[in-house]
């Protein structure tokens, strides 16, 4: 398996590998200075043997816009001392930490993060590019729409929904429907911008 994006972010992703007895051969990255990351050669392109790659970039837009030029067939990693219910919906690109606990019926898009020790409850919608921070909690029935990112210790209540590339701020407390491309702060979460993509 290769790893584009030879960073902090990749290191954890080639842990996740590593627990899954996956081989990494090595990172991408289109930094042309970087050699090597976390023990392992960095290459400034994509290789041409059909491997299989995880795109391991935390931004969201940065993300999708790699995973739109990438031909290689993309896979799905789950951390083992992770807890995913056996309803529940995984696509391709999606990295799964350490600690995290998915309950049933919940869906999770193409190319997500779903970060340590996070929690997505039952029947939740998270679509493709979104970042679920570490120890972050979504109630039952939540829906993240494209892009958005959920920040560190934030929590959203039931039946929310969030916008399309929203930002959720660390340990926000969202109660209300969040609208495409805000960002949000505090306790209860307030909109204070409007994110420009």
């Amino acid at each position: 398996m290769y790893l584009f994006g030879a960073s902090g972010h990749g290191k954890v992703i080639a842990d996740i590998a590593a627990a899954n007895d996956i081989k990494i051969k090595a990172f991408i990255d289109q930094d042309a200075t970087k050699k090597e990351c976390y023990g392992f050669p960095v290459l400034n392109h994509v290789p041409d043997d059909k491997e299989k790659l995880i795109i391991s970039i935390g931004n969201n837009l940065t993300r999708k816009k790699i995973a739109e030029q990438i031909k290689n067939k993309i896979d799905v990693l789950v951390h083992p001392k992770s807890i995913i219910s056996g309803s529940v919906k995984i696509e391709e690109g999606t990295v799964i930490m350490g600690g995290v606990v998915i309950n049933a019926d919940t869906t999770i898009g193409k190319h997500c993060i779903i970060n340590t020790n996070a929690s997505v409850d039952h029947d939740c919608v998270i679509e493709d590019f979104v970042h679920i921070s570490p120890n972050s909690a979504l109630a039952g029935g939540v829906k993240v729409e494209e892009g958005s990112q959920i920040g560190i210790g934030a929590l959203v209540i039931q039946g929310i929904k969030i916008g399309k590339w929203c930002v959720i701020g660390a340990g926000a407390v969202i109660i209300n429907d969040i609208p495409d491309y805000s960002v949000v702060v505090g306790n209860p979460g307030r909109i204070i911008k409007k994110n420009i993509i």
